[in-house]
């Protein structure tokens, strides 16, 4: 199944404001350019999120019915993909235009969520929500409306998130 990269997103430093961009390079010596964690932690370098996970958790958070309106940035991920299922397991992969990544974990929600929005973090735990964060495995530039396929994926896993 494939779907398409729809946001791009970095931040400089620690708790710092992200940014959203067009286009970058993502490689393996240090993960999204100009984003200040890949290059420390290999096995988190990038951060990708679904719209419809998102929109879900949106929706879940939101009363009567009604999703609260929060921009996904606030979860902090680095890339905004939609049409295509994120693998729920550790060791699948996933091409972004000419960029491989390997999932290593679910995103593990923090308490960065609940100051975005309270009860965000506990929305985000079921069903992998929060998206996956990924190791590069081939490095390339990605730009808004690439192609996203996940190319392996092995029998999903049930994680359980604290919270």
């Amino acid at each position: 199944m494939s779907g398409r990269l729809i946001g791009i997103a970095r931040r400089e430093a620690r708790r710092a404001q992200m940014q959203t961009v067009d286009s970058v390079e993502i490689s393996v010596e240090t993960g999204v350019s100009g984003d200040h964690k890949g290059a420390k932690f290999k096995r988190r370098a990038v951060t990708i999120l679904a719209r419809e996970d998102w929109e879900a958790a949106l929706a879940d958070l939101g009363a009567n019915g009604e999703a609260v309106a929060l921009n996904w940035t606030a979860r902090r991920a680095n890339l905004l993909v939609e049409g295509v299922r994120l693998p729920r397991a550790i060791g699948a992969t996933l091409r972004i235009g000419p960029v491989l990544l390997e999932v290593t974990y679910p995103t593990t929600p923090c308490a960065r969520m609940d100051e975005a929005h309270a009860g965000l973090r506990k929305v985000l735990h079921p069903e992998w929500r929060g998206g996956v964060t990924c190791k590069v495995l081939e490095g390339g530039r990605i730009s808004i409306g690439d192609d996203v396929t996940a190319v392996h994926s092995p029998p999903e896993r049930q994680i359980r998130l604290p919270g």
